[in-house]
């Protein structure tokens, strides 16, 4: 499997070690992702740098580490916001087991969260994996316009 280039969101304010936690993981020869990018404290309420969003648009996929305070996070929001507008594909990790956690501002009600797991983690990379190795350009399986036929009938052929 070639390794996914991954930014990770979090909650810089509340939600740090969660990102080390990421880090480590992903220093794992089979984890699958490599980290491209990740969270930094965003400078006005509702933005994120244009090199943070850079980042975004480069990665392969998006780790969102859902924390209690993810909801009230202006660094996520922004952040999910331009993964949205770029097409970017994210994942919603449940970031701790022993509190509620919280979708940031922006996320689908109809998202889920994933428990955070090495295999689910390694499971949702293998997908965004096979989801590049599949996206084509269209024009690659667009049919040639048929000729329109004369019409056999009208000329008496």
């Amino acid at each position: 499997m070639n390794e996914i280039r991954a930014f990770i969101s979090f909650n810089p304010e509340h939600d740090k070690e969660l990102y080390e936690l990421i880090l480590e993981q992903s220093e794992a020869r089979s984890s699958g992702f490599c980290i491209i990018g990740c969270s930094e404290r965003a400078a006005a309420y509702g933005l994120c740098s244009e090199k943070t969003a850079s980042r975004i648009r480069s990665a392969d996929q998006m780790i969102i580490l859902c924390g209690e305070h993810s909801e009230e996070s202006p660094t996520m929001t922004a952040e999910l916001r331009v993964a949205q507008q770029e097409d970017t594909p994210y994942i919603l990790l449940w970031g701790r087991r022993d509190v509620m956690c919280t979708k940031p501002v922006g996320a689908k009600s109809s998202e889920g969260m994933y428990s955070w797991t090495p295999t689910i983690l390694r499971d949702q990379m293998e997908l965004t994996e096979r989801s590049i190795k599949w996206k084509t350009p269209t024009e690659a399986f667009a049919r040639p316009a048929k000729p329109k036929r004369r019409d056999d009938d009208a000329t008496g052929a």
